[in-house]
C-alpha cells in the first residue's frame, strides 16, 4: 500500500499542533509532544531495535521551523534544541493513522518508568 504525497503543512502554534493535509483528502492534527517524543531520529529511537529511549517531559515543546526535505520529508525544529530526524511522508503518515494507539503505548511507558524510578504505584495517565 503506498503513502499519500502531503499536500500541505500547516504549524499552529496556538493550539501546538501540526496540520498535516495528504493527497487523499485525509487531515491530521498532530500535537507537538506527540511529535517530539517520537522523533524519529537516532537519538530517541536507537541505531536498532529494542534500543528506542523513553522521551519525557516535553509537555510544552514548541516548534520553531518545518524545515522541507526534498519531495518526501521535513525537518522539525524543536526548541528544546531537537532537531534530528526526518519526518518522511510515510513516517507521519503512520504517526497520523497510529495516533490513538502510538499515544497510549506511550502513557502507558511512561507510567510504568515512573512506578520503577519511584518504587511504588503509578498513577494511571490523564485522558486527554
Amino acid at each position: 500500500m503506498s503513502v499519500p504525497m502531503v499536500q500541505e503543512i500547516k504549524l499552529r502554534r496556538r493550539s501546538r499542533v501540526l496540520e498535516v493535509s495528504f493527497a487523499d483528502g485525509t487531515r491530521y492534527q498532530l500535537p507537538f509532544e506527540y511529535l517530539r517524543v517520537h522523533s524519529p531520529s537516532a537519538e530517541v529511537q536507537g541505531h536498532g531495535p529494542g534500543e528506542g529511549v523513553l522521551v519525557v517531559g516535553k509537555e510544552q515543546v514548541d516548534i520553531r521551523a518545518v524545515e522541507p526535505i526534498g519531495h518526501y520529508a521535513v525537518r522539525l525544529v524543536f526548541d528544546d534544541g531537537h532537531d534530528t530526524g526526518l519526518y518522511t511522508w510515510s513516517y507521519l503518515h503512520e504517526l497520523a493513522s497510529q495516533h490513538e494507539r502510538k499515544w497510549s503505548e506511550y502513557q502507558q511507558r511512561r507510567a510504568r518508568a515512573a512506578h520503577e524510578s519511584h518504587g511504588g504505584p503509578a498513577k494511571p495517565p490523564a485522558k486527554d
